[in-house]
């Protein structure tokens, strides 16, 4: 799991979204960013999250947030996730895993016994000068935007 802590300074990161642009923390230098890790595109728990945060984005704008999400999905798996459920975020296409190393939320899972390696379903509240405000690494898929807004 991660090694970051509240208080760190967020990794820098530069990935392209969605659409093939590109998208960089300095981006969001002076707004809060939650930025959300998850494993896969349109499996369910991902889905549930995503149209949670969804649902709530306008909140998320009126107190100053900017939400973003990453995996190590394809362009066009990220493209068809935002169309079918109607996101209104950009996703990044970290195919490489370079964000999601930089995070360290990638390892070892188990899912029904197997085990494997993945991305750990994890958010990060980042404050307007790109410190760490928050780490939720035990995300309520239906709850989430709860959990971040505490």
């Amino acid at each position: 799991m991660t090694t970051l802590k509240v208080g760190d300074k967020a990794p820098n990161f530069e990935a392209l979204d969605e659409s093939g642009n590109s998208i960089k923390l300095s981006d969001f230098k002076g707004k809060k960013l939650v930025l959300f890790f998850y494993p896969k595109a349109s499996t369910p728990g991902c889905t549930m999250e995503a149209c949670n945060l969804r649902d709530n984005y306008q909140t998320f704008l009126s107190k100053g947030y900017e939400v973003l999400g990453v995996s190590a999905d394809s362009a066009k798996r990220q493209q068809n996730f935002i169309a079918k459920n109607e996101l209104p975020y950009h996703l990044l296409v970290d195919e490489d895993k370079k964000v999601i190393n930089a995070f360290g939320v990638w390892g070892p899972k188990k899912f029904m016994g197997r085990e494997y390696d993945g991305i750990h379903r994890t958010t990060f509240v980042i404050d307007e000068e790109g410190i760490i405000e928050d780490i939720i690494s035990k995300v309520k898929t239906k709850e989430h935007t709860k959990q971040i807004l505490k």
